[in-house]
């Protein structure tokens, strides 16, 4: 069995996960899960997880508005994200940042929202996660601009922009999307970027790995992607396990 399991983006406050979350939830240390942080993508889901976070251990959480939750919303909403980050098991400001892909909001103020939610992590003195769909020359001026410290998560980008997103001094995450026959792509980062600015994650209960492709998505499933990884690396999978999970505890200083 596989140990060290440090799944950096979830959503286990989605409603998937209704009928069996406290189930599946107090039994996943036992498939060799060690830390799962699981991602606001407004006020009342970044408080969800925080209650979440309260009854598990090995869960922490990060508090933000996503690109496809701005309707309704003010930047002035953003005070309302810095009181449920002050919580101890807050560990991020995320999930943040753009999506050209589902265009409920415009451009600018998606711009805008990302803008002010890394000047609060900044202040804060927190990384941000960060979401970048379709939109990856306006994520990277704004992260060149604003120079946070965090991750871009499920990175779909070229190999170019990972390593401008490492100058800066970020990380990259990387989940099931590795194991899909069109991920040449992402295996292409992973052969060029340094080891010890990858991490793992789920994206749960979204797209998870081969061979449970289309199938509802949870931390234990890592072990996959790690695999998937070290083929291309000519690496064991429990070292990827262990070097990514370092490197996400230094990325949420835990």
């Amino acid at each position: 069995m596989y140990t060290n399991i440090f799944d950096t983006h979830s959503h286990y406050d989605d409603g998937q996960f209704d009928e069996d979350r406290i189930e599946l939830l107090s039994s996943i240390e036992d498939k060799g899960v060690c830390t799962v942080v699981s991602c606001g993508v407004d006020t009342p889901t970044s408080k969800a997880n925080m209650e979440l976070a309260e009854k598990f251990g090995f869960m922490y959480f990060a508090a933000g508005f996503h690109p496809e939750n701005l309707e309704g919303y003010t930047i002035g909403d953003l005070a309302d994200i810095e009181r449920i980050a002050a919580h101890r098991k807050c560990v991020a400001i995320g999930e943040i940042g753009l999506d050209y892909h589902w265009m409920s909001s415009t451009k600018d103020v998606q711009k805008d929202f990302f803008r002010e939610q890394i000047l609060l992590a900044k202040r804060l003195d927190m990384p941000v996660i960060v979401h970048d769909r379709e939109a990856h020359g306006d994520t990277l001026d704004i992260l060149k601009e604003t120079k946070p410290k965090g991750v871009l998560h499920c990175f779909s980008g070229s190999v170019e922009m990972a390593r401008e997103i490492i100058k800066i001094g970020m990380y990259i995450g990387l989940n099931g999307v590795v194991t899909f026959k069109n991920a040449r792509k992402s295996l292409e980062v992973v052969k060029d970027i340094p080891l010890d600015r990858l991490v793992l994650e789920t994206d749960c209960p979204y797209l998870a790995p081969v061979p449970h492709r289309g199938k509802r998505n949870d931390s234990s499933y890592i072990p996959h992607i790690a695999e998937r990884i070290g083929d291309v690396l000519d690496m064991d999978a429990q070292e990827i396990l262990d070097i990514t999970s370092e490197n996400a505890k230094k990325l949420f200083e835990l």
